[in-house]
């Protein structure tokens, strides 16, 4: 179910929120694209700007801490496999990154610095833990990778006829699709509500959290009956 396009569009509904979040209301700092900071970062250093540069340089720091708070979850998780556990790391992840997004809703412009860090640390997490949609490689917090491979997967169909390409296709354009809504309603949000308009990233955060839940009792059903059959 990790892996469902249902699941991959409300993570990228959500991605493309926290850019346009962070972007237009915690300081111009860009909470998935890190190579976009990375610049930004080495043109601050350029001019001397070395507070600016700053805020630009620890949420980049923040996405790599994510991604190592990620993997240590999943590692103590399969750890932890033959106990009884009743929740899937992933579901984790993403109860964590509600947690923190609700807590970041609430902190004044002074504390930007925080909030982009925050923000990026969940990305990574996400974008650490669900990795793929219909078992392609796709991220739901950035849109290069996506655009290069489903474009790649179009030539693919156009020279071949392959569905299969054109499955994965419509899957990569989908996704950066529902991540451009993300963007559309994080603007309008942040206009509206100001700091507050990341609390409505919780929506599809939970959504996902819920829907793995329904996804694995469902397959558990299934298996008692093909046992008992």
């Amino acid at each position: 179910m990790s892996e469902s396009l249902l699941l991959g569009a409300l993570l990228a509904v959500a991605g493309g929120f926290f850019d346009a979040y962070t972007y237009l209301c915690r300081g111009g700092v860009f909470a998935n694209a890190q190579t976009g900071n990375i610049v930004l970062f080495g043109l601050e250093l350029a001019q001397r700007e070395w507070m600016r540069a700053l805020g630009y340089l620890v949420p980049i720091v923040a996405f790599a801490v994510g991604v190592v708070a990620a993997e240590v979850v999943k590692h103590r998780y399969k750890a932890q496999q033959n106990r009884d556990i009743n929740i899937h790391w992933r579901q984790i992840i993403v109860l964590a990154e509600t947690v923190l997004v609700a807590c970041m809703a609430f902190l004044p412009q002074e504390r930007n610095t925080v909030v982009n860090s925050v923000i990026s640390f969940v990305c990574a997490l996400q974008v650490e833990a669900f990795r793929k949609v219909q078992g392609s490689a796709i991220a739901t917090t950035m849109c290069t990778g996506n655009l290069r491979s489903g474009t790649e997967q179009l030539v693919i169909w156009r020279q071949t006829g392959d569905r299969g390409a054109a499955k994965k296709m419509r899957n990569y354009y989908a996704i950066i699709l529902f991540f451009i809504l993300g963007a559309v309603l994080g603007s309008f949000a942040t206009g509206w509500l100001g700091e507050r308009a990341l609390l409505l990233t919780c929506a599809p955060l939970l959504a996902v959290f819920g829907i793995m839940f329904i996804a694995e009792e469902r397959e558990e059903r299934e298996t008692r009956g093909s046992l008992e059959n």
